[in-house]
């Protein structure tokens, strides 16, 4: 019997060790699918990759698609991270398209050395009528679209700007190569492209291309001309790079001109909570999307009241941050550290607890701050 017993608690203890685990990678930023597509005849699988907060919270974010997704995944949600952690950019849903014959999807007629060509408009009916709407209903998308492509996914890009414009609401082309087929997007953007409905934010770079230059020259000038004041249009010519490195920096600057207005002016930090969501209010009224006032903002200005030895405002804020961001460790931690300086010990236990809890759910790194300052209120 005893030896049954052992045997069973050993069991129970795999069983729930294992079960403790699954919860743990319940959640994960990384996500693979694979759609059927009718339209391509073909199984599409694509990567993607959810803002650090997205379990945390119930906002919604823009959306990021990469052409050449096994490509640029790894660089683009780098920079992604690192100027959204900064406040310079919001969270970012990004979606890695993956490759099954690019020459095909990418170009928008056939040409006779490419023998697969031509494939642009049943690859833009998959974004369109299938990857599109397969995102906003399966995540939290807010409505706001953007278009990686490089060199030959640049090709597509000036396609889907005249044959969908509505589709994407920016653009990021790398070294496009708008040569393809005697310059033909160039040609038909010269006498189709119009003013858009809706604010357009086109960013366009090359390397040190010699060949690339008069074509692009051509395709700037026919968009500022045609488009007018409805597209914020940049192309930037970057001479120290080539064809290969023009992505990595792409993406960084070109998230930066697209969210030129996203950041908090930094004397707005030395105001209040209301006056910082005006300003997001503003800046969802630019992009025509909802932008929630960002977790970390909040954070930093309730540490800066609690630096401040304004121990009740740093409390009001963090208990905002509570209520916006309830799966948050951190906010829990924060809330718990002003409740300690304003000697309210057991409200401090309460909130350092919480923050515990919530960190073992979701592998939180910072867990063992958590913990610490727990055991330093709750005295065990």
């Amino acid at each position: 019997m005893k030896k049954q017993l052992i045997l069973i608690t050993a069991y129970l203890l795999v069983v729930n060790m294992a079960v403790q685990a699954q919860e743990e990678k319940s959640f994960s930023r990384n996500q693979t699918s694979v759609i059927n597509s009718d339209i391509l005849e073909e199984d599409r699988r694509i990567s993607i990759y959810l803002p650090d907060g997205y379990n945390n919270s119930k906002a919604s974010y823009p959306v990021l698609y990469l052409l050449d997704g096994g490509t640029h995944l790894q660089h683009a949600s780098g920079a992604a991270d690192y100027l959204s952690g900064r406040g310079i950019v919001p969270d970012i849903i990004l979606v890695a398209i993956h490759n099954i014959d690019r020459s095909r999807d990418f170009s928008p007629v056939h040409v006779e050395n490419i023998p697969t060509s031509g494939g642009a408009e049943k690859f833009l009916g998959f974004l369109s009528e299938e990857l599109v709407p397969y995102m906003d209903e399966s995540y939290r998308t807010a409505g706001f679209n953007i278009l990686l492509g490089h060199s030959f996914g640049g090709t597509f890009i000036a396609y889907t700007l005249l044959a969908e414009p509505d589709l994407f609401d920016a653009y990021l082309a790398v070294s496009p190569y708008l040569m393809y087929a005697d310059n033909l997007v160039v040609n038909e953007s010269s006498e189709k492209l119009m003013p858009f409905s809706d604010t357009k934010f086109f960013y366009m770079t090359v390397g040190n291309e010699d060949p690339y230059f008069e074509t692009l020259e051509k395709y700037a000038s026919i968009m500022q001309e045609k488009a007018g004041e409805s597209v914020e249009f940049k192309y930037v010519k970057m001479p120290e790079e080539n064809h290969g490195t023009t992505p990595y920096l792409t993406v960084f600057s070109g998230l930066k001109f697209i969210f030129s207005e996203w950041r908090l002016p930094p004397e707005m930090m030395q105001g209040d909570l209301d006056g910082i969501d005006e300003h997001y209010r503003n800046v969802s009224e630019k992009y025509g999307i909802e932008i929630a006032t960002p977790e970390l903002v909040i954070n930093a200005l309730g540490y800066r009241y609690l630096q401040a030895g304004d121990y009740e405002s740093a409390i009001t804020v963090f208990k905002q941050n509570a209520e916006r961001y309830p799966g948050s460790a951190n906010v829990y931690d924060s809330l718990g550290e002003a409740y300690e300086n304003n000697g309210e010990g057991e409200e401090a236990a309460k909130n350092y607890a919480k923050a515990v809890k919530l960190g073992q759910q979701s592998g939180d790194p910072n867990l063992p701050v958590y913990k610490t300052n727990l055991k330093r209120v709750d005295g065990h």
